[in-house]
């Protein structure tokens, strides 16, 4: 009898999961579908209750003003630019920093690993105001290079952190097979070490993207100038000039453009990230 009780209790518990999960589900794709349908609609069919009959048709010119008069090429070119460059940046910077944490024992080690955790913990608006101050004596507001050093520099301690676990896992006997070959540490690194921490290298560029293409507080700060602002910055001022022009349908298509990048890394690296993510649960 109490087994059936626990079974009963473990089955409703799965249920009533499945279910919140089940209900998520459908209301984000709900959410994410009267957005895509929104954007191929006039502002007068989004106010009314037929814009999923689309009785004028699919308003494609949407998307074609908002890449155009909305600038929100400009915008996702610069965001383009920057995820690219960061995320190469802090892959090439924390990798071998990971790796010689990981697999060489020196005085401070253990320090510098602990460094790197506890930079994980300072938020990033205690950062921002002296930052700021720095980058104005030197007059480098309004610059791409400035973002895109600052987003490498605060991502970097996660990267190492992340990584870290997936070089402890290899073993020491490609090394030393290496090494017997004449492999110098550096070759040994970059031509078998690097190439083995795939999957982890792989999350951790997805995940870097994803922050960086949506990072907003630290664009809004630094990014001055109009043409060097990154599609967060762009499409919140794009949504404020709404107030004047009400081009809703524009707005929902370049909420979508923004919005697709993301979409299609997760949709073809999803089982990448998942695999990269329970890999260094495990090893860790």
């Amino acid at each position: 009898m109490s087994k059936k009780l626990s079974l009963n209790k473990k089955h409703f518990s799965a249920f009533f999961g499945y279910a919140l999960v089940m209900i998520w589900v459908i209301f984000t794709f709900v959410l994410i579908g009267w957005v895509f349908f929104a954007a191929f609609s006039t502002s007068g069919e989004i106010f009314s209750d037929h814009m999923f009959e689309f009785q004028t048709g699919f308003h494609f010119e949407n998307f074609v003003k908002a890449w155009t008069t909305q600038r929100v090429s400009v915008f996702f070119m610069n965001s383009l630019l920057y995820t690219v460059v960061s995320c190469t940046a802090i892959v090439i910077i924390a990798s071998p920093a990971a790796y010689a944490l990981s697999r060489f024992r020196f005085r401070g080690n253990t320090l510098i690993q602990n460094m790197f955790a506890a930079a994980l913990g300072i938020p990033v608006i205690m950062l921002i105001m002296p930052l700021f101050s720095i980058a104005s004596m030197f007059r480098l507001t309004g610059n791409r290079v400035v973002l895109m050093f600052l987003y490498t520099a605060m991502n970097v301690p996660f990267a190492v952190f992340f990584l870290l676990s997936f070089f402890k896992s290899l073993s020491f006997t490609y090394e030393e097979a290496a090494a017997i070959d004449g492999c110098s540490p550096i070759g040994t690194f970059w031509k078998i070490m690097f190439p083995l921490v795939q999957p982890g290298l792989v999350t951790l560029t997805v995940f870097n993207f994803i922050t960086i293409w949506n990072e907003y507080f630290v664009s809004l700060i630094f990014a001055s100038r109009q043409n060097v602002r990154s599609v967060a910055v762009g499409l919140y001022n794009l949504i404020q000039s709404m107030r004047y022009t009400g081009d809703w349908g524009g707005m929902f298509a370049s909420v979508v453009i923004v919005f697709l990048p993301t979409f299609v890394l997760y949709i073809f690296l999803s089982e990448r990230i998942i695999k990269g993510v329970t890999a260094g649960a495990i090893k860790g």
